[in-house]
């Protein structure tokens, strides 16, 4: 049996997913990269949808990192109509489910016609209960860490805290994801095998689950089979797996 803390066969509170492979399942149908985002969206509603029947509380997307914005400018654009689409039309949807909307990311410098969009869908479902749908938007674990120690850095500059009293709990408290519980599974589509930059601090004990399924190919039973490839798993948190003596030894 495994020793105190370690789990096994329990399903993950919190589910975050890289979403990959959008450009490349347009081009190997002949399309261009922007049909690939579009029927990623669509793949976004149903597994959140999906998640939430699992009763699944938390599900992060990772939309749009920090050096989304070195891609072409037509794609870029595209990708923040997308994003404002998704706010106006489904918001409506998620709050009426009772879900909570959290944007991750940095907030500074964000074009004029999406900074109150964001502002719109948080303050919107601020007091729903049932879910919680995190948005990581223009964002990057580096940055992320940055911005929470510059945040930590002035207030020992202020006096306000002592440099002997930071500790992981206030670097945690300072990053975007205060109040989140850290990602159980996070999930890789597209055949990728990294993490992009992607809650660098939050994934330390997360399981990994990749899959060579594009994300607008990824469906609700491939969302089933990262968990049930989770619930096999046994997460010791760094501790050791407590083996059985063997009959017969006396130890």
């Amino acid at each position: 049996m495994a020793e105190a803390g370690a789990e096994f066969g329990k399903k993950p509170r919190h589910i975050a997913i890289i979403m990959d492979g959008n450009g490349r399942w347009a081009k190997a149908r002949g399309l261009a990269r922007f049909h690939g985002h579009r029927r990623g969206v669509e793949t976004v509603k149903q597994i959140v949808r999906a998640a939430c029947d699992q009763g699944i509380e938390f599900v992060t997307l990772y939309s749009f990192s920090t050096e989304n914005w070195s891609r072409p400018r037509e794609e870029v654009s595209e990708l923040m109509n997308l994003l404002k689409v998704f706010i106006r039309k489904d918001l409506a949807e998620l709050h009426q489910k009772n879900i909570r909307v959290r944007i991750i990311g940095d907030r500074e410098n964000l074009p004029s016609d999406i900074a109150p969009l964001l502002l719109e869908a948080e303050a919107l479902t601020r007091d729903n209960t049932a879910n919680t749908l995190v948005i990581a938007f223009n964002y990057g674990g580096r940055h992320e860490i940055v911005r929470a120690v510059r945040r930590i850095a002035e207030m020992v500059a202020q006096g306000e805290i002592a440099p002997e009293t930071i500790d992981e709990a206030m670097i945690a408290t300072n990053l975007d994801t205060a109040g989140i519980p850290d990602p159980d599974l996070i999930i890789r589509t597209g055949g990728e095998k990294r993490i992009s930059n992607f809650l660098m601090w939050q994934s330390a004990y997360s399981e990994f689950y990749f899959t060579d399924c594009r994300w607008p190919d990824f469906t609700p039973a491939d969302l089933n089979a990262a968990i049930e490839d989770f619930a096999q798993r046994q997460r010791r948190f760094g501790g050791v797996e407590e083996r059985e003596p063997r009959q017969g030894t006396g130890s």
